[in-house]
């Protein structure tokens, strides 16, 4: 462990850590927007930086690796000036059509604009550089006008997904991410998997289904249903109705990594052919036989006489005809858990082997 001393607060942390990682262990905020602690460091944006003792200028606290006895100051008035300057300058390349909302913007970037205290209207851009929704991608939306060029949807994608879609055309003030070679995300070989979204930090990449949609009133944690990996997502509520769909960084399994179906499949929930309750036929409900034609309607039951209703068939089932007239098809929508007592089930309480997986077809 390396001992050392950030804002009079001494701290401990492994060699190699970085001394914004350090201070983040130490309870210590240090403004960032280039860098995320799932990413490989980059040092582009510059507002992490820290004042060491003994240097002669700023470092960047998230390349710079803690060393023993290092004094480090955060917030120094240098260090805030420097921050407000960064700001500015990154927002005079910065441009949002709607300049009321723009300050108000709930991210990253507007976060600390509000924090350093700068006035957005006077700092922003005058006009656009780029065509707002300049890709066909039907889930993403790309609006380089507010890219200040962190490169962390070029990170995310080559790192966290794999994809390697983006890359920085171009040279100074004309540096912008693209997709591929110049040409749109899905030609680039994108999955709409989400990543860039996820990780960029000024709304430059959004989500095309929840665009303008607001803050949610509640975030709700649960387990992606598509599939039995397990990945934990947040969904976003407003008055009642799924908005959006955002990666957990604590997903034990995923973090704030999910594929195209957990952050963009979400429509189904509010469809108005879902079934919200369990309906049986209503001659089975009165204990009458089965219709000479057709099965008769569907009628709205609670779960435990759904369950009740659908025990009891089965049991019917294999007592009359044998345990092998039944058979047991299960999901990769269940959890791997589901599916194990699913197999239980059909050797055990059924009897029989006939048992079988959807994605195995």
């Amino acid at each position: 462990m390396v001992r050392l001393t950030i804002n009079n607060i001494p701290v401990e942390a492994p060699e190699g850590t970085t001394v914004l990682r350090a201070a983040e262990r130490a309870g210590i905020t240090i403004p960032t927007l280039c860098d995320h602690p799932d990413l490989t460091p980059f040092g582009g944006c510059r507002l992490c930086i820290v004042q060491v003792k003994g240097a002669r200028l700023p470092a960047t606290a998230c390349t710079l690796p803690v060393s023993e006895g290092m004094v480090v100051e955060t917030e120094t008035p240098a260090l805030i000036q420097s921050r407000r300057t960064i700001l500015e300058l990154l927002l005079s390349t910065y441009y949002d059509a709607d300049q009321a909302q723009a300050a108000l913007a709930d991210t990253e970037l507007m976060r600390w604009v509000r924090k350093y205290e700068i006035d957005v209207s006077a700092a922003m851009a005058r006009e656009p550089r780029y065509p707002v929704d300049s890709d066909p991608n039907p889930f993403v939306h790309v609006d380089l006008n507010k890219c200040i060029q962190c490169t962390r949807c070029v990170r995310a994608c080559a790192e966290i997904q794999g994809r390697f879609v983006w890359g920085m055309a171009e040279r100074g003030y004309n540096t912008h991410p693209v997709p591929g070679a110049g040409t749109d995300m899905l030609d680039a070989r994108c999955e709409s998997c989400g990543a860039c979204v996820a990780y960029c930090p000024t709304g430059a990449l959004d989500n095309k289904m929840s665009l303008h949609a607001g803050a949610p009133d509640r975030l709700v944690t649960t387990t992606c249903t598509y599939c039995g990996v397990g990945c934990t997502l947040d969904l976003n509520v407003k008055d009642g109705r799924v908005i959006r769909v955002t990666s957990n960084p604590n997903g034990a399994v995923n973090g704030m990594h999910l594929c195209v179906k957990g952050r963009y499949g979400y429509d189904f929930i509010h469809h108005p052919d879902r079934l919200t309750r369990p309906r049986v036929r209503r001659y089975l409900l009165e204990g009458q036989p089965r219709p000479a034609e057709g099965r008769g309607e569907w009628v709205e039951v609670d779960w435990d006489t759904a369950l009740a209703i659908a025990a009891e068939k089965l049991r019917q089932t294999r007592d009359t005809h044998g345990p092998d007239s039944v058979g047991v098809l299960t999901s990769a929508k269940c959890l791997n858990e589901e599916n194990y007592l699913m197999n239980k089930f059909a050797r055990q309480v059924i009897g029989t082997n006939t048992i079988d997986h959807c994605a195995r077809l």
